[in-house]
């Protein structure tokens, strides 16, 4: 049943904040209304099947695993860089399911991460000032007037990229590239000579000789999907609501409206005013929905927010993506925590310990120290373990490839190394070795939680 007094464009009678003034209003119409002939990018039923699983994490049985590019670039799109992303980020699944002892739902932050929310509509270098870059579905990263006109075409270019990424990724999950009897071939690059991947190589030793025992008594890859093939969803932060309406498809089962465009999206912590159009357009569609929490959301907000994009309070509808900066989640995240509790609701909890925790250089650089980070998540993994809730997930920037622009880890990146290999056109990315680091840290914070929720429960006498 579709939301009260809601449509697909009931969002355009609402304020909005973080969106592009484009020039041309008839070229931005035609390309939505184009755009809306296109076939989906993904289905109801994948969204539906996410949000079982997520279910399952609300109940404290699985992890969610979330990342990718901080946003995704037109001139970057690449095979070699979907591949990479995605045997990075099926290493840190292999980490946290075998060492952490949890099921892991894998999420990406790609096939839709195009468009991004910016702290000013203006950049300034020297005296020269334009607008903001705002990712690659609305304007260009060159520093020129030309590029930084918002270009409705970009959207037509966003979908085409992003169809392309989505059948290349379901080939991988599907199509071998993920069988775990090819879980030492994934340690292949950079990462097979860093401190992490000579962990990641221990890890694969003990799976190798897991899956022989398996093998030993008859179960394989070849008669047991589960060991072949991997569940893997996309998401992107729904920036642009144009995008979003023309790609929202009412599925044919159920009667439902669906964002097409990914199998999760989330609001930003820029875009959550109750009143606003980002707020409305999500109440209404059936994806599991994501909300970016921040230091200013205090618990009568978050409640107000929740009842109005969960009404029905469904587990795994919506996943709090919780982003403080290491010195204030104590601050924050337990009376969050307590004012969800106490009114009952179910919903993940989820740790981005990036967007905190951003910092400028000496060199001029943007950074975000790899300690911060990891200090931020044991953070949450305390506060969780403190209230006696589950610490359900971690959203992350990567990257598969070798740069540098998060300092720390265990390669130990200086702030005067961040100029050797700075990629991105966004925020810093953690590179494959600090993903992986990340990844061991977590899984042992997850088997600490397993653990002591195992210790706690009663045991049964026998009758």
């Amino acid at each position: 049943m579709a939301a009260a007094n809601w449509s697909p464009d009931s969002w355009r009678s609402k304020p909005i904040v973080q969106v592009p003034d484009y020039p041309d209003a008839k070229a931005l119409a035609d390309a939505e209304a184009r755009l809306a002939t296109f076939p989906p990018l993904v289905f109801a039923g994948e969204a539906r099947d996410l949000k079982k699983t997520l279910a399952q994490v609300c109940d404290g049985h699985g992890f969610l695993l979330q990342g990718g590019d901080c946003a995704e670039s037109f001139l970057e799109h690449r095979a070699d860089n979907i591949r990479d992303f995605f045997r990075v980020f099926l290493q840190m699944a292999v980490v946290l399911t075998y060492a952490g002892g949890s099921p892991v739902v894998k999420v990406g932050r790609i096939a839709g991460q195009f468009a991004k929310p910016r702290s000013s509509p203006n950049e300034k270098r020297g005296d020269v000032e334009l607008p903001s870059y705002r990712g690659d579905i609305i304007n260009g990263p060159e520093f020129t007037p030309d590029s930084r006109i918002p270009d409705p075409q970009r959207q037509i270019e966003a979908y085409r990229q992003s169809a392309a990424t989505l059948n290349l990724i379901r080939a991988f999950a599907t199509g071998g590239y993920a069988d775990l009897e090819r879980v030492h071939q994934w340690n292949m690059g950079f990462v097979k000579d860093s401190p992490q991947g000579h962990r990641y190589q221990e890890l694969a030793d003990r799976i190798t000789e897991t899956m022989g025992f398996m093998r030993a008594c008859g179960i394989t890859s070849e008669n047991t999907p589960q060991l072949r093939a991997t569940s893997f969803y996309t998401s992107h932060e729904a920036l642009l609501l144009g995008y979003e309406e023309a790609l929202t498809r009412r599925d044919s089962t159920s009667g439902d409206w669906y964002a097409t465009s990914g199998h999760m999206l989330w609001i930003g912590d820029r875009t959550r005013q109750p009143d606003h159009a980002h707020v409305e357009y999500f109440r209404g569609i059936k994806n599991p929905i994501g909300l970016k929490c921040g230091p200013t959301l205090e618990p009568d907000g978050l409640l107000k927010l929740i009842e109005t994009l969960d009404p029905k309070n469904e587990p795994g509808r919506l996943t709090l993506i919780c982003r403080f900066g290491h010195d204030k989640v104590e601050k924050h995240l337990p009376k969050l925590i307590r004012a969800v509790e106490k009114a009952g609701r179910k919903v993940v909890w989820s740790c981005d310990p990036m967007h905190g925790n951003t910092i400028s250089a000496a060199t001029g650089f943007k950074t975000r120290p790899f300690d911060r980070i990891l200090k931020e998540v044991e953070a949450f993994f305390d506060v969780h373990r403190a209230e006696g809730t589950h610490a359900g997930g971690i959203h992350v920037e990567m990257t598969g490839q070798n740069v540098t622009e998060c300092t720390g880890g265990a390669t130990a990146i200086s702030e005067a190394e961040l100029q050797d290999r700075y990629h991105t056109h966004c925020d810093p990315r953690l590179n494959a070795d600090q993903a992986i680091e990340l990844a061991f840290l977590v899984a042992e914070r997850m088997k600490q939680e397993r653990l002591s929720r195992t210790a706690a429960e009663p045991v049964q006498a026998a009758e």
